[in-house]
């Protein structure tokens, strides 16, 4: 098989649009501003601007598609996104806390808070699934590692896919998406033991979320 007879996510390929996962960047700590004090880092607006900093460092660089494969653009994304996803970790680990403690959060307030910490972890294991899968974004567009992490549909049958799909952020958003609610892979399978490692993190996760906070609000209204 010729590189132009390989399927899109096996061959050289134009980088995808850098806005999608800058939009969810941004929404990200948008939520995380958005949260009650009591389950976000108290370091003020020192971990947003640092998340902010590192994303226009990397808009600025690479700004339209992603296709550079770059060793300090891919240490700072990394640098992102461990930022991201410690800060949704942190708020989760000061939400439990205060779930378990004699002073809960008022039972609208709890929603609200769980609701906002669960799309943030959302958002959050997207773009690690989207940086983790086959090396990152600039490394799939080059084409340079064959074996994947995550085994999309499309992969398995091309036939119901256009001949150029490869996974974009959009895809790994609905894969954590939809990791957050089965608790469990639906439509993408993971391969390695660090993306089933991930999927099984975000999902006791999202599992412990739900229950604790639905059950803590639900005392509190009765």
């Amino acid at each position: 098989m010729t590189s132009q007879d390989a399927p899109a996510w096996r061959r050289r390929t134009r980088g995808e649009h850098r806005w999608p996962a800058t939009l969810a960047v941004v929404a990200a700590v948008v939520l995380q501003l958005l949260l009650p004090d009591r389950v976000v880092p108290q370091l003020g607006l020192l971990l947003p601007l640092a998340e902010l900093a590192l994303l226009a460092g990397l808009v600025v660089a690479d700004p339209l598609r992603i296709d550079r494969e770059s060793t300090a653009l891919r240490r700072v994304a990394l640098a992102l996104l461990g930022l991201v996803v410690g800060s949704a970790g942190w708020s989760v680990l000061l939400l439990v806390r205060d779930l378990v403690s004699a002073r809960p959060l008022p039972a609208g307030e709890l929603l609200a808070s769980g609701g906002g910490i669960w799309l943030t972890t959302v958002l959050a294991f997207a773009l690690l699934y989207w940086e983790l899968d086959r090396g990152g974004p600039a490394a799939r567009a080059a084409g340079t590692r064959v074996h994947p992490d995550l085994l999309f549909v499309q992969m398995q049958s091309p036939e119901f896919a256009p001949p150029e799909w490869e996974p974009r952020f959009p895809d790994y958003l609905y894969l954590a998406y939809t990791n957050a609610t089965a608790f469990s892979p639906t439509d993408v399978l993971p391969l390695t033991r660090r993306a089933k490692t991930a999927m099984a993190v975000q999902s006791a996760i999202a599992l412990v979320l739900v229950l604790l906070v639905l059950a803590r609000a639900v005392n509190a209204l009765t």
